[in-house]
């Protein structure tokens, strides 16, 4: 009998260990899980927003490390009033831009990371241009008037001394595809224009050829520092509340651009998936001179505050008036 009472009380206290054991594999279950922390993101079709494109994929596919909400914008127009009212979390927007809105939100809005370098090329047909200085006497089309294309092109220019307003004749048009028209129309032409419309109007005139990098000339004047075409911006008040959650995105952020700069036929095809680009075949040939590219923590702070500053010197207006301060970077532990 004493065996008896032995053994049942052993059987209970095996039970009662697998009832544990039970309840703690319970316990580890997916439903355990934190959501997941919702992200509002912007960009504006084009270069910029091209590295963000496996996020997306991924976001679609419900693997994405956060919860994405996408906006994708044909002007930054469209950007810039959201941000300000807190309707955006994150936007990829030009660099020059982002210091607008860090002035005009006095703080607010901080740079994250440089998601694209210089997309601006000299092309030529039927003209022999090696250098910038063979520009000079030559008319060279352009658009972006007013705008940081000119400024760039300005400032290069000078730096290489040649005069801007007497040495070349800069012929502004409105868009690219008027300048696509001219170079078509004439003989031989010398325009600058930006990717992916460099591969547009190669696809379109015979004989165009990329004669000038000027991400490489600007690189040249100061090493180490390109031109910061865009830039990845947050909302302080988001990252803040959000740490976690902006590391996880620049970790994705940062495997995306890696995946599109090495898979430029599959990174072509979520491009145009996703609107970011209409046209497939042109933007796989143009991904290699986009310059997409992830810099962030202390990296950011001399190319942006180089370009910055070459800006607000050819038009302050440009930067937002004056230039940031040192709480413009969000370098993020």
């Amino acid at each position: 009998m004493k065996k008896l009472t032995a053994f049942a009380l052993l059987l209970s206290i095996v039970l009662t260990l697998f009832c544990g054991c039970g309840d703690t594999v319970s316990s580890s279950t997916p439903d355990s899980v934190a959501p997941k922390t919702q992200v509002r993101i912007a960009g504006m079709k084009g270069p910029t927003s091209i590295g963000l494109v496996n996020i997306l994929e991924n976001n679609l596919n419900g693997t994405a490390l956060n919860d994405y909400s996408f906006t994708l914008a044909g002007a930054a127009d469209e950007i810039t009033p959201k941000l300000i009212r807190g309707e955006l979390d994150m936007a990829a927007v030009p660099a020059n831009l982002a210091s607008v809105l860090y002035n005009k939100t006095e703080g607010e809005i901080q740079v994250l990371a440089i998601n694209t370098l210089g997309v601006l090329y000299i092309v030529t047909k039927g003209e022999n241009v090696a250098t910038l200085q063979d520009l000079k006497g030559k008319t060279i089309y352009a658009t972006g008037k007013g705008t940081t294309p000119e400024h760039t092109l300005r400032y290069l220019l000078t730096q290489n001394g040649i005069n801007p307003d007497t040495d070349v004749n800069i012929e502004f048009k409105n868009e690219a595809t008027e300048v696509v028209s001219a170079i078509s129309a004439a003989e031989t032409a010398i325009a600058m224009l930006p990717q992916p419309y460099v591969t547009v109007a190669q696809n379109k005139v015979s004989g165009l050829q990329i004669a000038i990098d000027l991400n490489t000339e600007w690189e040249r004047l100061n090493p180490n520092s390109g031109i910061v075409t865009g830039v990845l911006v947050v909302r302080k008040s988001f990252a803040d509340a959000n740490p976690h959650a902006v590391n996880l995105f620049l970790q994705e952020y940062k495997q995306s651009v890696e995946f599109v700069n090495q898979n430029n036929s599959l990174a072509a095809a979520l491009v145009a998936k996703h609107g970011v680009f209409d046209n497939q075949k042109v933007i796989e040939k143009a991904i290699p001179y986009c310059n997409i590219t992830f810099i962030s923590g202390n990296d950011i702070i001399s190319p942006i505050n180089k370009y910055l500053g070459v800006l607000y010197e050819q038009e302050s207006k440009s930067v937002g008036g004056k230039l940031p301060n040192e709480d413009f970077f969000r370098i993020q532990e």
